[in-house]
C-alpha cells in the first residue's frame, strides 16, 4: 500500500499489513503474479480499496470501542448495515485523505444468540472490564498497531471453539482470531485496462490457484449494479488452542472491488475517473456473502 501522507495512521495501516501478509500467502502469491504480469511494479501501486476488521459486541467491546482508534484519526463514520441470518452489524467509515483506505467494521450481536453460546462467549470476554482502547496513546503508531495483535482474552479451548463454530462461524472466527486485519481489498477499477474488470481479474486469479469464494457467485453485485465484488477463500493457519491442542482454521483473505462510474460521470473514460466519481459505500447483499469468505462450506475447497 502506498500512502501520500505521513501519519500516524498510515503507520499503523504499514504495520497492520505486514502482519496480514505474513498470515495470508495468497497476498504475496497475489502481487508477484500481478507483477510478473505487468499489471503493477510493486505492492505500493496497488490500490487498497478498504480494509475489514470483526468485532464481539459485548459491553467495553465491539464497534463502539473499536471505531475510535479510526475516528481519532480523521474517519467519518458512515452507513449502518444489518446482517439478520448472520446476527451482525457493521459500519463504514471514509477517510480523512483518499489515499487512505475505507474501513469496514462489523460486530456479532452476541445477546441474540444462544444461551449456551453467549455463555461461552462471555467467559472469555468478560475478563475484559473496561475498555482497551481508552488506555492506548491513539498518537503512538507502535501502541496501536501492536494492539491489534494483542490478547484480549485467554486462549479459548478446542472444544469451546467448535461450539461457536456450530451455530455461528463469525463468533468462533473472533474468539481465536481476535482483531487481527480480516482482509484488505484489491481496488480492480484501477488495474491497466485488460485487468480493470472483476471477470478477466478472476480469471487471473484463477489460473495461479486462487479459490474464489462462490456464495452468491463468484461475483457479487449490488442491486445499482456499480458495486461488484469477489474475494479469496480464507488461507488457514493452524491454530493453537489451550491444553495444547491445534486445529486447522480460518484465517483471513483477499477482497477484490470495482466500482463504476456514477450516472453523471458515466461518459469519462475509466483511467480518467477521480474516487470520488465513483460508486462509493458499500451493500448489504455483496458483503453478507464475502463474509462467508471465511466459512467451513468455502474452505472445503482450498
Amino acid at each position: 500500500m502506498k500512502f501520500s501522507t505521513n501519519t500516524t495512521m498510515t503507520k499503523i495501516l504499514d504495520a497492520l499489513f505486514a502482519t496480514y501478509a505474513e498470515r495470508v500467502p495468497d497476498v504475496k502469491k497475489i502481487t508477484h503474479a500481478m507483477i510478473d504480469k505487468g499489471m503493477v511494479k510493486n505492492q505500493n501501486e496497488i490500490i487498497n480499496d478498504h480494509v475489514a476488521f470483526r468485532t464481539m459486541g459485548v459491553k467495553n467491546l465491539g464497534i463502539a470501542s473499536f471505531e475510535k482508534i479510526f475516528l481519532a484519526h480523521g474517519y467519518e463514520k458512515r452507513d449502518f448495515f444489518h446482517f439478520n441470518l448472520k446476527k451482525l452489524d457493521a459500519f463504514w467509515y471514509a477517510p480523512p485523505t483518499p489515499d487512505l483506505p475505507r474501513i469496514f467494521i462489523s460486530e456479532l450481536k452476541v445477546d441474540l444468540l444462544s444461551e449456551k453460546v453467549q455463555k461461552i462467549i462471555k467467559k472469555y470476554t468478560n475478563t475484559v472490564t473496561s475498555d482497551p482502547v481508552d488506555q492506548l496513546d491513539l498518537n503512538d503508531a507502535k501502541a496501536v498497531s501492536s494492539y491489534f495483535q494483542k490478547p484480549l482474552w485467554s486462549l479459548p479451548s478446542i472444544e469451546d471453539y467448535e461450539a461457536l463454530l456450530a451455530e455461528s462461524e463469525y463468533a468462533a472466527w473472533v474468539i481465536y482470531n481476535r482483531y487481527y486485519l480480516n482482509h484488505y481489498t484489491i481496488s480492480v477499477h484501477d488495474l491497466p485496462d485488460s485487468y480493470c474488470a472483476l471477470e478477466p481479474f478472476n480469471e487471473f486469479l484463477k489460473s495461479i490457484g486462487i479459490q474464489l469464494n462462490t456464495s452468491g457467485g463468484e461475483i457479487k453485485t449490488s442491486e445499482d449494479k456499480l458495486l461488484r465484488q469477489s474475494s479469496s477463500v480464507a488461507n488457514k493457519v493452524i491454530a493453537h488452542f489451550s491444553g495444547d491442542q491445534t486445529k486447522e482454521i480460518a484465517g483471513s483473505y483477499v477482497e477484490f472491488a470495482e466500482r463504476g462510474a456514477l450516472p453523471q460521470f458515466a461518459d469519462i473514460p475509466g483511467t480518467e475517473l477521480k474516487r470520488n466519481q465513483r460508486r462509493e459505500g458499500f451493500e448489504t447483499g455483496n458483503a453478507d456473502r464475502i463474509f462467508e469468505s471465511t466459512f467451513t462450506t468455502q474452505l472445503k475447497k482450498n
